[in-house]
């Protein structure tokens, strides 16, 4: 999985096509994401003691990891991400369009 936790990425399908966000949340086994200010669902909470009128709160439902791509910091474009080897022998993120190390 390519996109991790912080990535600024770009919706590229559905609803939420052409919104940017931060990724909050990875979920690698469901291949699906949670991206702030993405998806946002309604969750209709019922009547507790706590709250006695109870309400209807935002929540942030995942997006397949197939529907976002990241957003190269050079260029400010989607794109994919490639891996590589830096001169230290670590494996690290590379943009395709720039070139630019993520990680």
């Amino acid at each position: 999985m390519k996109i991790k936790k912080g990535d600024n990425v770009i919706v590229i399908a559905g609803r939420d096509k052409g919104k940017t966000g931060i990724v909050q949340l990875v979920h690698p086994k469901l291949n699906r994401v949670v991206v702030e200010g993405v998806n946002i669902r309604k969750k209709h909470r019922k009547p507790t003691q706590n709250n006695p009128e109870g309400s209807i709160a935002d929540i942030y439902a995942p997006i397949h990891i197939s529907n976002v791509a990241i957003v190269d910091p050079k260029t400010k474009e989607p794109t994919r991400v490639k891996m590589s080897v830096n001169k230290d022998g670590q494996k690290v993120r590379v943009t395709v369009k720039s070139g630019t190390v993520l990680d």
